[in-house]
């Protein structure tokens, strides 16, 4: 009885064990199709000179024609751009500026710089652990131990001051516990000072009529330009003005 009653319970074990393997097997497969398809547009990006078409009179004629269709086009590109960790992303927040405007271009960029960040989120989290961990170990180490102290604040600030590259960042993180929803919305609202001034520098660039002194050296733009050269430090300070009442009130807990 014993051995009958044994019997069938070691055949759903076994049957068990051969239903996970298939399906470690079918989502092994689905990580490596999906490398393949990352690997390829990638590649694609650089041997197409992909490059050429992410300037300001590419999307600028676009613009003209259809502006509804421009946007959807840009704002998929842009995805792309930040999603696959590829350079150009700030070129992009420029011609972005210059031909949607501050309004249109900040909200369109902000959406998909968050968007794409996050997909790069998830790229990392799913199929890139282990070259991630070998290529930005020392990074994740760091975050790690500030995501311990200062917990979202820390993203926080990682975002608003560019200590770190922003594709790190989001590569990086995705090694961490953190949740994606929770990545997305501490990003997005990190990264949107950063944005605005970006942005707005492109639609200081796209009012540019003539290419001389007097055409160049506006208020506008040179003002813009001053604020994307002090933005780093204004954060830095505002970040300290943040953090030294937390500081004092911890120092009078001990």
């Amino acid at each position: 009885m014993h051995r009958q009653a044994s019997e069938p319970s070691r055949q759903n074990v076994v049957k068990q064990f051969w239903r996970l393997q298939a399906k470690g097997n079918s989502m092994n497969k689905s990580k490596i199709i999906l490398l393949v398809v990352i690997v390829a547009a990638i590649a694609a990006f650089f041997s197409l000179d992909a490059q050429q078409y992410l300037t300001r009179d590419y999307f600028q004629s676009l613009y003209s024609d259809n502006p509804a269709l421009t946007i959807a086009v840009f704002f998929a590109i842009y995805i792309a751009v930040t999603g696959l960790s590829l350079p150009g992303a700030a070129l992009l927040t420029l011609v972005g500026g210059a031909i949607f405007g501050l309004t249109t271009g900040l909200v369109v960029i902000s959406f998909a710089s968050t968007i794409g960040a996050t997909l790069a989120f998830l790229i990392s989290r799913t199929l890139l652990k282990d070259w991630v961990q070998n290529k930005f170990g020392n990074y994740l180490k760091t975050i790690n131990k500030g995501i311990e102290k200062d917990g979202l604040f820390y993203l926080l600030t990682l975002r608003l001051i560019p200590a770190v590259p922003f594709f790190v960042i989001n590569l990086v993180m995705g090694l961490t516990p953190m949740k994606a929803r929770t990545f997305y919305w501490v990003s997005q609202l990190g990264m949107l000072p950063g944005t605005a001034v970006y942005v707005n520098a492109g639609a200081q660039l796209g009012q540019v009529q003539e290419l001389s002194v007097s055409g160049i050296l506006t208020p506008g733009l040179i003002g813009s330009f001053v604020l994307l050269g002090i933005f780093p430090w204004l954060a830095r300070k505002g970040i300290a003005l943040v953090k030294r009442p937390t500081a004092s009130k911890d120092n009078k807990g001990e």
